[in-house]
């Protein structure tokens, strides 16, 4: 069965975008060939940064015939006395057929006229060779250009077209413009290591014609085969197989760094992203001179993983101190290597020179002296300094510690680290290096003097940087870390600067999603309710043109956050979310945002007796019981049916014992209430299920809507104190039934 490739050749890619392309068409190629029914054995996609393909084994030589089914005109209109109208002549010319091939069925919507074609199938050399240029405009990505004079876009110009049915060329055309690119079997080699072969003599001593290059190559590829095409580009020093460089690289990496006497610093960032700059991958040892290293081991890793993709060494593989050297992966010639180390040795060597230079001078003054200058730095236009914005940070901070049981000791900490957290963002270092921001400041208070703890704060109150990033492990770093991204979105919220869709500048969801986070696994007894209240009276104070909807804006987004992480990261069913967070219902939504580590625990235990099965024995009773509920007028907090029944309105028995069960229930729920144990309350209604069943359905039955409108309330109110010691629990009323 024949063989497709297709390789695009094009200028240096951005290595994003290798990526990128690569995954696209691993999901759109097997995609478009099912949509033809073009079956394959396998299908694998090929990237480097001068080129893209994709090589498709065991097509078929053309696609199988196939029938298609094809409705027309109404038989009335069709045929009359009889015989065919016009209509069914038109339709019948229409789809190629005759006449007599025309069937008459009976449908929904009366009798349609219909036939069956039988549509042979096409070659697939054809279909592959429309499908080629969908599948270069198809692909997304950002910054992508022109080039020459044409509408074309792509991230970068192409160069040549490889466009092989096993070893046929397939005649597709790419025209920009002036500029026009033809398929051929000519590929395009290492720009460096490789050299076209010498061609054979011919007869008479003549050499034969060498392969043709590309725009911008410098070693044409001929392909035989399109099965050929891995082995053929290996040969000439290009690695296509992006799962294979990736693997060498990182081999050749370690293997350098043990020879060193260390341990390679390998992050999959950084790998991903080396893997994706080369096509024939080759790991060059640099050296940079010692006196550097009483530069912070961030510092000196920033430098040479961020700015230069290069892969630091360590000294041991659970600390990090640094070795003197560095692994660059080259795209050049191995017997170059001592030239490719000695000119990105000179880089290093400037950067750190600088780098050391920004630390000593930013070590001169104390921390605390930088302050000053925030008042210089805009955090945002209409918001002020970051200066000013520390200040209400450390107003935020207060407001936590005032609901939380801490010593003075901590107090102290979380004002100081409060005051100093963004100090170092006006030193040079960070001003040179911003990734460093938090960093540096942690490194500056403890050479100030700071305690361990206001220094270890500064560092982590930025946490998380992102997602599966570390969470603030200290008690100080979670209350600044929490402080100053309320002050984000407290402040942003209040400007009216809410995020829509996919767009978010100032990251506030990520902002809300890590308040949440810190609040939960640091299991801190935050009333996140009364905590946005405060700040947004502090705002609006200072604000009074915010808008008056700005607390419940904020609350409702919180509210969205906790969703979403609730189903996203904790596993929990939409519903099961639904009934903790409430629906329509205020009191409940508010109870969520007082005590969100209620809200985690309430969530995860419906999933769990969700899962063992639990919840099916008490779902019934209490889910009818909260529909019935809703008809009557009993507050949904009242537990205490002394209050809310009358038992001389009682009729049968059933009501009786109805209500001795919930006179028995009410100590059980209180208890489950003050102490989280939910599975006492489950258990104490799963114990009055059998009662409740036949209050409704058992010999003594009553009906609840009774025509005497005292009796028939005194009923709903039973039902409702059963829904009330529920929603302790959850609003089953939300709960769907999955059994």
């Amino acid at each position: 069965m024949p063989n497709f490739l297709l390789e695009l050749g094009t200028e240096e890619l951005p290595a994003s975008f290798v990526r990128s392309s690569a995954q696209q068409w691993q999901r759109l190629v097997p995609a478009t060939l099912a949509e033809e029914s073009l079956t394959n054995d396998s299908i694998n996609v090929y990237a480097t940064p001068r080129r893209l393909a994709v090589l498709v084994k065991g097509l078929p030589v053309q696609q199988s015939d196939r029938e298609e089914e094809v409705k027309g005109p109404p038989a009335s209109s069709a045929f009359k006395d009889g015989k065919p109208t016009k209509a069914a002549e038109g339709f019948a010319k229409k789809q190629g057929v005759e006449i007599d091939a025309l069937e008459v069925r009976a449908t929904d919507k009366g009798d349609f006229v219909f036939v069956l074609k039988k549509i042979p199938g096409r070659m697939s050399a054809d279909i592959l060779a429309e499908l080629v240029p969908q599948w270069i405009n198809k692909l997304e990505g950002k910054r992508f250009m022109r080039w020459a004079d044409g509408d074309l876009k792509f991230p970068r110009p192409i160069r040549s077209i490889v466009a092989l049915f096993d070893d046929t060329v397939l005649p597709i055309t790419l025209v920009s413009g002036s500029d026009t690119v033809k398929s051929d079997r000519i590929s395009q080699g290492h720009r460096v290591l490789y050299t076209p072969p010498t061609p054979p003599l011919g007869k008479g001593g003549t050499s034969l014609p060498t392969p043709p290059l590309g725009k911008g190559g410098t070693g044409g590829v001929s392909l035989p085969q399109a099965e050929d095409y891995v082995e053929c580009l290996r040969a000439a020093c290009v690695e296509v197989d992006r799962t294979q460089r990736k693997n060498q690289i990182k081999a050749q990496v370690e293997a350098a760094a043990t020879k060193q006497g260390g341990y390679a610093a390998i992050t999959e960032d950084l790998l991903e992203e080396v893997t994706d700059l080369v096509e024939w991958p080759n790991a060059v040892v640099g050296q940079f001179d010692e006196e550097f290293l009483i530069l912070p081991p961030e510092v000196i890793t920033t430098i040479i993983v961020t700015n230069q993709r290069y892969f630091p060494i360590l000294k041991s593989p659970d600390y990090p101190e640094l070795l003197p050297y560095f692994i660059t992966i080259s795209n050049g010639d191995p017997a170059k290597a001592a030239i490719i180390a000695a000119g990105n040795e000179r880089v290093v060597r400037a950067r750190l020179a600088d780098g050391q230079f920004f630390y000593k001078a930013d070590l001169v003054k104390p921390l605390e002296d930088y302050l000053p200058k925030l008042e210089k730095v805009t955090f945002q236009e209409d918001l002020g300094t970051v200066r000013a914005k520390v200040d209400r940070l450390c107003k935020i901070a207060s407001l936590i510690v005032n609901q939380l049981e801490i010593t003075d000791e901590e107090q102290a900490y979380i004002a100081r680290a409060a005051l100093l957290c963004k100090a170092d963002l006006v030193t040079q270092m960070v001003y040179e290096l911003p990734e460093m921001q938090g960093i540096m400041g942690q490194k500056y208070a403890l050479a100030s003097g700071e305690p361990e703890a206001v220094a270890t704060a500064i560092f982590e109150h930025y946490l998380p940087k992102g997602a599966g990033d570390n969470l603030p492990q200290t008690l100080t770093g979670q209350i600044v870390g929490i402080a100053d991204k309320l002050d984000t979105l407290v402040s942003i919220f209040g400007l009216g600067m809410l995020p829509t869709g996919s767009s978010d500048p100032f990251a506030l969801r990520r902002a809300a999603n890590a308040i949440i986070d810190i609040i939960w696994t640091a299991e801190l007894p935050v009333n996140l309710h009364k905590l946005l209240a405060e700040v947004v009276a502090e705002f609006t104070a200072i604000r009074p043109e915010t808008s008056p909807e700005l607390l419940s804006q904020l609350s409702e987004f919180f509210l969205q956050r906790i969703r979403t992480l609730l189903q996203e990261e904790k596993n929990v069913d939409y519903d099961l979310v639904n009934a903790v967070l409430g629906e329509n219902d205020p009191e409940y939504t508010e109870r969520a945002l007082r005590d969100l580590l209620d809200a985690l625990e309430r969530a995860l235990f419906l999933q769990q007796i969700r899962n063992d099965k639990t919840l099916d024995r008490i779902y019934e009773t209490v889910n009818r019981s909260t529909r019935l509920a809703a008809q009557g007028n009993l507050d949904k907090i009242e537990l205490e049916p002394k209050t809310a029944v009358k038992p001389e309105l009682f009729q049968k028995s059933s009501e009786q014992a109805f209500y001795d069960a919930v006179v028995q229930l009410v100590p059980q729920t209180l208890l489950s209430k003050q102490t989280r144990d939910y599975q006492q309350l489950v258990d104490s209604l799963t114990e009055i299920a059998p009662t409740v069943s036949h209050f409704f359905d058992g010999p003594e039955s009553v009906l609840v809507m009774d025509s005497d409108p005292e009796i028939k309330q005194n009923r709903l109110n039973l039902l409702g104190l059963l829904r009330n010691h529920a929603r302790v629990l959850a609003d089953f009323g939300a709960i769907v039934n999955r059994f």
